[in-house]
């Protein structure tokens, strides 16, 4: 299967959950990912927002906000930044995608700790296949970032093996429902 048609079948069977079946999905997988023990000793965690296919993180982001500070990515140009999460102050950004509105200093990467990291699929190994644009290959190379990735997917977005590209970042976790 070619990177293309992996996305679209992942797409279809992501969207065919029913809304009660991804919120559970989404709350465990979100509840493992908070009793990781990197998470625990984290000051500063990333978190992105995310999109009708995607584990919902509205819960995660209101939770986890009240006890670590948590940073959200903003699309600008090529790049992505990672800024302050404010309850009720993300718009629609790049993709349709919710951002923060305000964009004040943006985090350096190397305060975040631990980072979600959201993929279309992923290995046990921790090989990640992101939506194509490597955002957040980019963004996770950088040479002052430091923290713990935990990619997050649904069960069946765990493959056995996925193509990987010199420039791929792997994963240091991934966390699923199951």
């Amino acid at each position: 299967m070619t990177k293309k048609e992996l996305r679209a079948a992942m797409r279809r069977r992501n969207l065919g959950m029913d809304a009660a079946e991804r919120a559970e999905a989404s709350r465990r997988i979100f509840g493992r990912a908070g009793r990781l023990e990197a998470f625990g000793a984290a000051r500063t965690v990333g978190v992105f927002c995310s999109l009708p296919d995607e584990p919902d993180t509205a819960e995660t982001l209101a939770r986890w906000s009240a006890a670590k500070r948590i940073v959200v990515p903003r699309v600008e140009g090529d790049a992505m930044r990672f800024y302050d999460y404010a309850p009720g102050e993300l718009c629609r950004g790049a993709f349709g995608i919710a951002e923060p509105s305000v964009a004040e200093r943006p985090c350096d990467p190397a305060e975040i700790d631990f980072i979600v990291v959201p993929g279309v699929a992923f290995t046990a190994a921790g090989a990640r296949m992101g939506r194509g644009r490597g955002y957040y290959d980019k963004y996770l190379s950088q040479p002052g970032f430091r923290g713990v990735k935990a990619g997050v997917c649904y069960a069946h977005q765990l493959v056995g093996e996925l193509p990987v590209e010199p420039h791929d970042v792997f994963m240091d976790y991934v966390v699923t429902n199951d």
